[in-house]
């Protein structure tokens, strides 16, 4: 199998690193706020062992608001799919990766779209930001992105609206981050986003799985549940 890696510098200097085999399935991977693309590795080594052509999209999330990362990460990284012969694309994400999706999707079509496994999305925001978001030191850890995650009814992940396209949700449900967990989020919680929150009106599949919100891209039934999903359509009981 040979390797290649693809460097591209646009408007956000987002980068794609491929793996060109034999199918045409290709997956995308997303990587969180603050977060970057060495993250997605432990996936993206398993979704190649099954036989996908992965794309790892590095992006820099601290940078501008979701529309504007969503358009310059994935608007490149579908280019590099179709180029690459792709009849499939699935998406793979953790945290604000998904709502880029969403974001994207809710503007631009892909003819080519399959299905969609997000990890630990704030799908309807996250408290966190309805009670820090107004701090200085906040906003410039998170960047403009990290404003939007709200749980308000205007906020971006709630006003983009039910999934019109294959979804399936696995949130974690472990914390190591007592203060968020006792203090800003109320029920079962990841650290940064509540099991309730990460759920989404029209997904087809939920799990939630005992993780935490920055390790859950590490954690191998994560990454079963997620091969399953992209496979079946479904998770595994």
């Amino acid at each position: 199998m040979a390797t290649v890696t693809v460097a591209s510098e646009f408007h956000l200097r987002a980068a794609c690193s491929g793996v060109r085999v034999a199918s045409t399935e290709n997956v995308i991977l997303l990587h969180g706020l603050c977060r970057t693309s060495r993250s997605m590795d432990k996936i993206q080594r398993a979704l190649m062992r099954t036989g996908y052509t992965v794309w790892n999209v590095n992006y820099p999330s601290r940078t501008a608001p979701i529309e504007t990362l969503a358009d310059d990460a994935i608007g490149k990284a579908v280019t590099n799919c179709l180029e690459n012969g792709a009849t499939k694309i699935d998406f793979v994400t953790h945290s604000m990766g998904g709502i880029l999706v969403r974001s994207y999707l809710s503007r631009h079509p892909v003819p080519e779209l399959g299905r969609v496994a997000m990890l630990a999305p704030p799908n309807q925001g996250s408290e966190i930001v309805d009670k820090l978001g107004s701090l200085s030191l906040f906003k410039w850890v998170t960047g403009p992105a990290g404003d939007e995650l709200g749980t308000d009814e205007n906020s971006l992940p709630n006003e983009l609206g039910p999934a019109h396209f294959s979804v399936g949700v696995i949130a974690g449900d472990r914390s190591v981050n007592w203060i968020n967990s006792l203090f800003l989020i109320p029920g079962c919680d990841d650290g940064k986003v509540s099991v309730k929150r990460a759920k989404l009106d029209g997904m087809n599949g939920f799990i939630a799985i005992h993780a935490t919100h920055m390790f859950i891209t590490y954690n191998n039934e994560a990454i079963r549940q997620t091969i399953q999903f992209l496979r079946t359509g479904k998770f595994s009981s």
